[in-house]
C-alpha cells in the first residue's frame, strides 16, 4: 500500500509540475501574457491597399501613389525615425523587374509617446499612409514585386523587422 501511495504521489507531483510549466509557458502565471505575444506575431501588420495595376509612359518617370494600412493597435516607424537604432520604413523595387524606382516621398510621421517610456517621442505611421513614388518602366507588362521594409510595434513590444512583397502590375506604353 505504501508503494502505491508513493507512486501516486510521484505521478501527482509530476502532473503538477507539467501543469505549472504549461501555465507559465502560456503566460497565465508569473505575470506574462504569452497568448498576446503569439497573437501580435501572427498579425499581418501592414496591408497593401492599391494600386494593383498602373499604366505609365515607357521610359519616363511617372508618379505612382502606393496606399498602405497599418493594423489597428499597431504602428510602424516612419521613414525618418527619431533614433538611429530604429528601423525606418522603406520601399524598393528589385533591379531585375524592368521597372526602376526613380524616387520616393514618404509622408511625415506622427509623434507619439508610449506608456512604457513617456520621455521618448517616436515618429510613426498608424492607420493609412501613402508613399508617393516615381517609377520608370521599360515598354511592356511587368509584374513587379516591390519590397516594403518596416518594423511593427504595439504600445509594449515590437515584432521582428519584416520585408513584405508588394505586387504591382506595371504596364509601360
Amino acid at each position: 500500500m505504501k508503494s502505491m501511495i508513493a507512486r501516486f504521489n510521484k505521478v501527482y507531483v509530476a502532473m503538477a509540475v507539467v501543469g505549472l510549466t504549461a501555465l507559465a509557458a502560456q503566460g497565465q502565471i508569473f505575470g506574462g501574457n504569452a497568448a498576446q505575444d503569439r497573437s501580435i506575431a501572427k498579425v499581418n501588420a501592414v496591408a497593401y491597399l492599391f494600386p494593383e495595376q498602373v499604366t505609365v509612359p515607357a521610359g519616363k518617370s511617372s508618379p505612382v501613389a502606393l496606399h498602405f494600412r497599418v493594423a489597428p493597435g499597431l504602428h510602424i516607424n516612419s521613414h525618418t525615425p527619431r533614433e538611429d537604432y530604429l528601423i525606418p520604413t522603406t520601399f524598393s523595387i528589385p533591379a531585375s523587374s524592368g521597372v526602376r524606382l526613380s524616387g520616393a516621398s514618404y509622408p511625415a510621421g506622427t509623434d507619439v509617446t508610449l506608456p512604457v517610456d513617456p520621455k521618448t517621442k517616436l515618429n510613426v505611421y498608424a492607420g493609412e499612409f501613402i508613399i508617393q513614388t516615381h517609377i520608370v518602366a521599360l515598354r511592356g507588362d511587368h509584374l513587379v514585386q516591390g519590397k516594403l521594409r518596416y518594423q511593427a510595434c504595439d504600445n509594449t513590444q515590437c515584432m521582428p523587422p519584416k520585408t513584405a512583397s508588394i505586387a504591382i502590375d506595371v504596364i509601360g506604353k
